[in-house]
């Protein structure tokens, strides 16, 4: 009764993000840097295609791809 709860730090909150950075190890180092720099950077596709030297539509496919690998093997 005299403890305050932390919901952030909850067992299944951490086993979700243990079951994330499994998923994540599986993609290609390319899939990392555009799935990082985009969803934990808060970077544009344009952003992400500028600083690593290929297009837009480029990033956007690899990203779609590394998605897609992500929900298959996050479980």
């Amino acid at each position: 009764m005299d403890q305050v709860s932390d919901n952030k730090n909850t067992d299944e909150k951490w086993a979700e993000n243990l079951s994330l950075a499994e998923a994540m190890k599986k993609l290609s180092q390319r899939e990392k840097v555009i799935i990082t720099k985009r969803f934990f950077d808060g970077r544009t596709q344009m952003e992400v295609a500028d600083e690593i030297g290929i297009s837009q539509a480029q990033v956007s496919r690899l990203e779609k791809t590394a998605i897609q690998r992500i929900k298959k093997n996050y479980k």
